[in-house]
């Protein structure tokens, strides 16, 4: 590519999907010095989530997003606070006991709309491109290049863009995985989520609301799982007087349609899941699950661990590289800090050494990510009540100080590992992030 005034032109991503994970993406490369584009097929910026779920970011994923944004409020006043995470057992509609109380937690809650809302309106006005479906792509010969082929929606014409490299961040069902990947099989969970977002700021004072506040009394701090015998679910505040809830329901896997893991759900399908609801859980949380006014059903898929995530000029970063379970708050913060290495990566070899850099990327991430995958997998088996091949299942009525242990989230790997680590010079990792230095982070907590 020729250059104007004899300076060597920029090296430029393909990013491929404009969820979270690509708008990280894009803040990431762009920092290390990258042209970007981001292809996304949704035809305008989201004002609400697709799926309408909220989301747990971990400290890591704070101080990232915050240096992306720069500044520390904007993330703070679109959060509210996760600083306990509680697991209570209950039995017969009713708040048993208490198994497991963290008042260390020290997430923060989002929904999904807020965050890619900061993320996108922080980048440069002609980084994403919306309306554009993703058709293919080719690697030059020399591997130079790689060009990819896509369609504007709302025109129909096919435009190719060429760049050094392309981002695949097209989620759990990834079409560019499937070209290097074609016999992977997503792994079915056993257990599909009922999930919803119910808005009570036009009626703060309503009874569903003050009943709910009564039941859980520190909502706005704190991370609730409601067990069952069988079965749980999850409850926490969202800014704005919203109430985020997942109900996982154990059953045969569903015929999907398409390539989404979220189902359509007939009148039908939603009473008869609130009457089942009534059955099982405290009447508080009934009362807002009957108020959400467009509850949604997700199947529940993950892989196991892949042995690589790139090939010559293409990587994988967030679902599309570890599709995981969501019992360990994992998908939105593996994404933000996949990122995050990636840009550290190239910026540390340049385009010119793409491959050692991708080499990298790849070496410090896998470790992180199959191991927290995995331990996902494990934590949705076990809150389920599901089999595993070394334990009984659990069960809340006859719960153990053992069981009660393994219900945490701090037992995720890495889950306190990556902000308290020290490298040879004492620097926390924090500190390490504050000045850049994300590849040394990396590289020391695969060095474990």
């Amino acid at each position: 590519m020729a250059s104007e005034g004899g300076k060597k032109p920029k090296a430029k991503a393909i990013i491929i999907g404009g969820s979270i994970a690509g708008v990280s993406c894009a803040h990431a490369l762009t920092l290390a010095g990258w042209d970007v584009v981001v292809l996304e097929k949704t035809c305008a910026p989201p004002t609400r989530s697709p799926t309408g779920a909220g989301l747990g970011l971990d400290p890591l994923s704070q101080k990232l997003i915050q240096s992306w944004l720069g500044d520390s409020d904007s993330l703070r006043t679109a959060t509210v606070p996760l600083t306990i995470d509680q697991n209570q057992a209950i039995d017969g509609k009713k708040i048993r006991e208490t198994l497991t109380r963290d008042e260390n937690f020290n997430f923060r809650a989002a929904h999904w709309a807020d965050l890619h809302g900061l993320l996108y309106n922080s980048l440069a006005g002609n980084i994403l491109s919306w309306g554009h479906l993703f058709l293919s792509f080719s690697i030059s010969g020399d591997k130079s290049c790689v060009k990819v082929k896509s369609k504007v929606l709302e025109t129909g014409e096919i435009v190719e863009t060429v760049g050094d490299l392309l981002v695949a961040a097209d989620g759990c069902l990834s079409s560019i995985r499937e070209y290097f990947l074609p016999n992977l099989q997503l792994r079915y969970s056993g257990y599909c989520a009922w999930r919803g977002v119910v808005d009570f700021s036009e009626n703060e004072k309503s009874e569903t609301i003050q009943c709910m506040r009564r039941a859980y009394p520190d909502l706005g701090n704190c991370l609730y799982f409601d067990l069952g015998s069988g079965t749980h679910c999850v409850i926490y505040e969202l800014l704005n007087n919203r109430i985020n809830w997942i109900w996982y329901v154990s059953q045969p896997q569903p015929e999907m349609k398409g390539r989404s893991v979220t189902m359509k759900v007939s009148r039908y399908m939603i009473e008869r899941m609130q009457q089942e609801a009534e059955m099982l859980w405290a009447p508080e949380l009934v009362g807002v699950m009957k108020e959400t006014k467009e509850p949604f059903l997700n199947a529940i898929y993950d892989s196991d661990p892949l042995e690589q995530i790139f090939w010559d000029n293409v990587v994988l970063i967030g679902d599309a590289a570890h599709p995981t379970t969501p019992h360990g708050l994992r998908s939105t913060n593996m994404s933000v800090l996949d990122a995050a290495v990636l840009g550290k990566c190239l910026e540390k070899w340049g385009v010119e050494n793409l491959g050692s850099a991708l080499e990298e990327f790849q070496s410090t991430r896998l470790p992180v990510t199959s191991k927290q995958a995995l331990h996902s997998r494990r934590m949705g088996r076990l809150k389920q009540g599901l089999v595993l091949p070394d334990r009984k299942p659990f069960d809340p009525r006859t719960v153990t100080p053992e069981d009660c242990e393994e219900l945490q989230q701090k037992n995720m790997p890495f889950f306190a590992d990556l902000p308290l680590l020290l490298d040879s010079k004492n620097e926390t990792q924090l500190d390490l992030l504050e000045t850049g230095n994300l590849g040394k982070l990396a590289w020391r907590v695969t060095s474990m």
